[in-house]
């Protein structure tokens, strides 16, 4: 009888999963969502939905997304004997539907007097019948790894694990460059570790013409003097030759093998790297007339997305700058660099540097993929590897850095903002660096080694290939009353998640849930003149 097995990274901004034969290895199929399921566009957006909406309810919109997954993963369910999750701690708690607040809030006082317990998230093994809802057998085991506390959980672990880092005498940083993004310095055998809210835009998302790394993504942009190629993410997701274009004007000089349909994260460094080189681009301005660059007739990248994307990649610096200082050494100290994740593995590492996302003097640069799916990959084939997980986790507790409180990631932060942000000159942000005894930026210097350890995010897709979801999401509907169907929420929303079925009596409003940006937009509550508009009775069952 054929034994299966699922491995699935919950991601920030989106799941990805793979089924295994359990009796050759072999891996079977692969699917990946376009979206996370939950409103928002980031962890904070996650746990704010779930404190405000109710655990529950995001619990069981994870769960109606995991099923989702599982089921165009073109097996038979009802023969999965294992599956193991990899993620956050927010998103593994979620899955499990045990108690979020004390993610939420850091302070010992606040959790107690709200009666906080917080649960241990150590390693465990559960029969899927205690998932409530999971449509797997009731006996499955389902493989939970640890967290080491509060946002470093165990696709940090992953990560340090599978690039092997900790095997090695060197002093190395890897940094998982996703939504939120985490990181590890080791230095002298102790590591140090954290976590930074850098937000989508390495995604891809709240990018105008943004996309996660899926088929028709561009990925990348290279210079073709006096033009550029646009390099587009292929349906076996390999990068293949775009249009070739003028990025000034978005005029398209030359067909590509391949269209492409909007922006992945890695593409969005690319674009910032090379306007820059062309002066194109002067931080925080783009110098055109429309003041945005053009890929395209339908694909552009403006001056909001210059400064997103600013804000995550001084987020990821900040991180760098802090673990350093905690670890008393600077930034060039640093010899090797691991970069992980899909932004990790299609962006160009040399593009990422002069940008300020990979130390200045590093000597190699690995590009490792999905760190958090080979990790879940490996515990459903050999469970003993959750104990290798826990040692390293009650290590890694003495030396995490929560750079929520830290003043050094605060200092860090704030110039990083004054940079993308104000414009703020890297000579004055130095001489600032140098005030508050944090270690300098200093410029690139030679030019490192590139070592790609996988040819994509997912090295291998399986025999039955590759399974994009876009309709993760739920579509709710509720009525209206009072609703005048005058559109005002539809056409105020930025994601485009809202449809007004005026037809109907009373008006039916239609909500994407996947595409919303969740309880801390609500733009379209404040939009309603007739202030009828109420997001969330979209969510309450």
């Amino acid at each position: 009888m054929t034994r299966l097995a699922i491995a699935m990274d919950l991601g920030t901004s989106g799941f990805r999963a793979q089924a295994i034969d359990l009796t050759s290895y072999e891996i079977i199929s692969t699917a990946i969502t376009t979206r996370h399921p939950l409103p928002g566009a980031n962890v904070i957006d996650h746990i704010h939905f779930a404190l405000e909406i109710g655990a529950d309810v995001a619990s069981s919109i994870v769960i109606r997304a995991v099923n989702n997954v599982i089921g165009r993963l073109h097996i038979s369910a009802d023969k999965v004997d294992r599956l193991a999750i990899c993620g956050n701690p927010i998103q593994l708690s979620l899955f499990q539907g045990i108690e979020i607040r004390d993610l939420a809030y850091a302070g010992k006082r606040k959790l107690e007097a709200l009666g906080v317990v917080p649960p241990k998230r150590e390693a465990t093994v559960l029969a899927a019948k205690n998932i409530p809802n999971l449509n797997l057998p009731g006996e499955c085991d389902v493989i939970i790894p640890p967290a080491v506390r509060h946002e470093i959980g165990a696709d940090a672990l992953a990560m340090m694990i599978q690039t092997k880092m900790l095997e090695k005498e060197e002093t190395s940083l890897t940094t998982d460059y996703g939504t939120n993004a985490e990181m590890a310095l080791f230095h002298d055998g102790q590591v140090f570790t954290g976590s930074t809210a850098a937000g989508p835009a390495l995604e891809g998302q709240q990018i105008t013409c943004g996309m996660l790394a899926v088929p028709g993504a561009i990925s990348n942009l290279n210079p073709e003097p006096p033009h550029h190629r646009v390099i587009v993410l292929n349906t076996e997701m390999f990068a293949a030759q775009g249009p070739l274009v003028n990025l000034k004007d978005g005029t398209t000089i030359e067909e590509g093998d391949i269209c492409p349909v909007g922006i992945t994260g890695t593409g969005t460094v690319a674009i910032m790297e090379q306007a820059m080189a062309v002066n194109l681009l002067s931080i925080p301005r783009i110098n055109t007339v429309d003041t945005e660059l053009r890929l395209g007739e339908d694909i552009c990248f403006t001056e909001e997305d210059l400064v997103e994307a600013g804000k995550a990649i001084g987020s990821v610096r900040a991180g760098h700058i802090t673990l350093c200082h905690e670890a008393g050494i600077t930034l060039e100290d640093i010899r090797t660099a691991y970069m992980s994740g899909a932004s990790g593995t299609y962006v160009d590492p040399l593009k990422a540097q002069k940008l300020g996302m990979v130390p200045s003097h590093v000597k190699t640069i690995y590009q490792v993929g999905n760190t958090s799916l080979a990790m879940a990959r490996d515990l459903v084939m050999d469970m003993k590897k959750l104990d290798i997980m826990s040692d390293i986790a009650n290590t890694l507790k003495k030396t995490h850095c929560m750079f929520a409180s830290s003043k050094t990631f605060e200092k860090a932060y704030i110039l990083e903002i004054s940079y993308w942000t104000e414009g703020m000159p890297m000579s004055h942000y130095r001489k600032f660096l140098k005030r508050y005894g944090l270690p300098d930026l200093l410029p690139v210097e030679g030019m490192p080694e590139i070592v790609r350890t996988v040819k994509r995010d997912i090295d291998d897709l399986g025999r039955m290939g590759l399974t994009t979801i876009t309709d993760i999401g739920k579509h709710a509907e509720i009525s209206a009353e009072g609703c005048v169907a005058c559109m005002e929420c539809a056409e105020e929303c930025p994601e485009n998640a809202i449809s007004v079925m005026e037809d109907s009596e009373p008006v039916s409003l239609v909500l994407e849930q996947s595409l919303c940006n969740g309880v801390a937009c609500r733009r379209c509550e404040r939009a309603c003149p007739e202030k009828v508009f109420d997001l969330n009775r979209f969510f309450i069952k």
